[in-house]
C-alpha cells in the first residue's frame, strides 16, 4: 500500500512538473509570434527541408510535429507529414486539420515546414534516398487507409495526432517517435483495443486512447492515463512525459547520423 502511495505522489508531481514547465514555454512562444492573433501568424518556411528545386534527384520523407495554436500549445502538438519522389520538385503535404467542413484530411494547405501559426516545427522522422523512395507508395497507401477521415476530436482521438500515428503503424521503415504530448496518437477503436504502436514495431493496448500502456522500439515503455503519457525510453535514454514531450536525447539524432553516413545531409 505504502509503495501505491509512493508511485502516485511521483506520477502527480511529474505531471505538475511537466505542466508548469509547458505553461512557461508556451507563454513565452506566445509573447514571441505576432500579436495580431492567428491569421497573422508566422507560417512560412522554418528552412528544415531540403529544397526540393536544388535538390531534384533526392527523395524525401519527413515528419514534423509544431505546438498548436493558443492554449492548447502548452498541452498538445500538430503533427504532419511530407514527402517527394526523385525527380519531383515539389513536397506533398499531408495533415488532419479540424476546421472547415468535410474530409479533415488536407493535402498542401501550407507550406511543407512551415511554422504552424508562429510555432517553429521540429523533425520527428527524416529520411532520403533509396529508403524514402520505396517506403512512399507505402505512406500513400496509408494515408487512402484512415478510418477516420471525416472525424475529428481534440481528446481523446481521432485527430491530427491519430492521423500521423496512423500512418506510422501502416509504414514502420519510418521508425516514427511521437512525443508523449502527441494528444490523440493512441486513439484506437473499442473494436481494437490492441495493436501496434505508432512506431510499427512493438505492441500497444489501449482504450480509445483514455488509458492504456505502449512497449515500442521507438517509445519504449509509456503508460497513458486520460490522454497523459509518462514512460521511459531507453535507445538513447530519455524520458517521456506529458505537456513537455520529453527530456533526453531525441531518437531522430541517430537517423540523422545514418543519413549523414550516406551522403545525404
Amino acid at each position: 500500500m505504502f509503495s501505491i502511495k509512493i508511485a502516485c505522489l511521483s506520477f502527480l508531481c511529474i505531471i505538475l512538473l511537466s505542466l508548469a514547465a509547458s505553461l512557461a514555454q508556451a507563454m513565452h512562444q506566445r509573447q514571441a509570434s505576432e500579436q495580431g492573433g492567428w491569421w497573422s501568424a508566422r507560417r512560412d518556411s522554418a528552412g528544415l527541408a531540403p529544397d526540393a528545386r536544388q535538390h531534384p534527384g533526392l527523395a524525401v520523407v519527413q515528419v514534423y510535429a509544431a505546438p498548436t495554436w493558443g492554449w492548447k500549445g502548452a498541452v498538445a502538438v500538430h503533427p504532419w507529414i511530407i514527402f517527394k519522389r526523385a525527380g519531383e520538385t515539389e513536397y506533398n503535404r499531408y495533415e488532419v486539420i479540424s476546421w472547415g467542413a468535410g474530409e479533415k484530411v488536407r493535402r498542401n494547405r501550407n507550406a511543407p515546414d512551415g511554422y504552424w501559426y508562429g510555432a517553429k516545427p521540429r523533425l520527428l522522422a527524416d529520411h532520403r534516398g533509396p529508403q524514402a523512395q520505396a517506403m512512399i507508395p507505402q505512406i500513400e497507401a496509408a494515408i487512402a487507409s484512415y478510418p477516420w477521415p471525416d472525424s475529428y476530436r481534440a481528446w481523446p482521438g481521432p485527430n491530427s495526432n491519430t492521423f500521423i500515428a496512423h500512418i506510422g503503424r501502416e509504414v514502420p521503415a519510418l521508425k516514427l517517435d511521437m512525443p508523449a504530448n502527441a494528444v490523440g496518437k493512441d486513439y484506437r477503436a473499442l473494436r481494437n483495443p490492441v495493436g501496434l504502436p505508432p512506431s510499427g514495431r512493438g505492441v500497444q493496448v489501449s482504450l480509445l486512447g483514455v488509458a492504456g500502456v505502449t512497449l515500442g522500439v521507438q517509445e519504449g515503455v509509456e503508460l497513458n492515463v486520460l490522454g497523459l503519457n509518462v514512460g521511459v525510453d531507453f535507445t538513447p535514454l530519455r524520458l517521456r512525459l506529458p505537456f513537455i514531450g520529453g527530456i533526453g536525447r531525441d531518437n531522430l539524432q541517430k537517423n540523422n547520423a545514418a543519413n549523414a553516413s550516406d551522403g545525404f545531409q
